[in-house]
């Protein structure tokens, strides 16, 4: 979901820095590549450490997902779309700092937990449990602005406002899929764009209370 710092090894016991190797690690070569042992190399612990934490690889991608949840909440909680007073503008205003976060290299800007979700759908059905939970989560963060955006925009029972939260997660992970496969994240960018495109438009098809100018970007 969001860009996270990098790893820094003399931060946090030993059961955090192999969560923060974790996360950057398996961002930037999937999961299955990953080894437990280069986890243990990355994080500075023994491979007794990593076992008395986790008791398998398969867990520590549960909790790595978990802790994902966990940190990129706190991230998105301080964000600066929720001082908007609109509705709207706080849903295009979310739309709008999730463009603002892409960037750099491409594993510090992608989703963990979409990463993991499409190694280990099938193969770990645990790991992929805690995907689903921290991205459908995630979503429902932006169910009550864009439940009250269709309220004010005289759309209440025409659309469902969980549909439209997980479009936009759709839209990111398609995005970041795509800016891997381009090796570019300007691909990204565009996708962002044309998803900020949409909620202008489907909301403006039913203004009320006045036209609101929201241009994108």
């Amino acid at each position: 979901m969001a860009r996270k710092p990098k790893y820094e090894p003399e931060r946090g016991d030993a059961r955090t820095r192999l969560l923060d190797a974790a996360r950057d690690i398996v961002r930037t070569q999937g999961f299955a590549a990953t080894s437990v042992d280069q986890l243990c190399r990355a994080a500075g612990v023994t491979k007794g450490a990593f076992f008395h934490h986790f008791a398998s690889k398969e867990a520590l991608g549960v909790a790595a997902a978990q802790f994902w949840s966990e940190t990129t909440a706190a991230f998105f909680a301080g964000a600066p779309y929720h001082q908007h007073e609109d509705p709207l503008d706080r849903v295009l205003g979310y739309v709008d700092f999730r463009r603002d976060i892409i960037a750099g290299n491409l594993e510090e800007f992608t989703c963990l937990v979409g990463t993991m979700t499409q190694e280990a759908y099938h193969s770990h059905p645990a790991i992929r449990d805690a995907c689903a939970a921290s991205i459908f989560d995630h979503a429902a963060t932006l169910e009550p602005d864009i439940r009250a955006a269709l309220l004010q925009y005289g759309l209440a029972g025409q659309i469902d406002a969980a549909s439209i939260a997980n479009h936009t997660q759709a839209v990111l992970q398609g995005a970041f899929i795509l800016a891997k496969a381009a090796n570019d994240p300007t691909v990204a960018i565009d996708s962002v764009d044309h998803l900020k495109r949409y909620l202008t438009l489907l909301f403006q098809s039913r203004p009320k209370g006045g036209q609101h100018d929201h241009d994108p970007k």
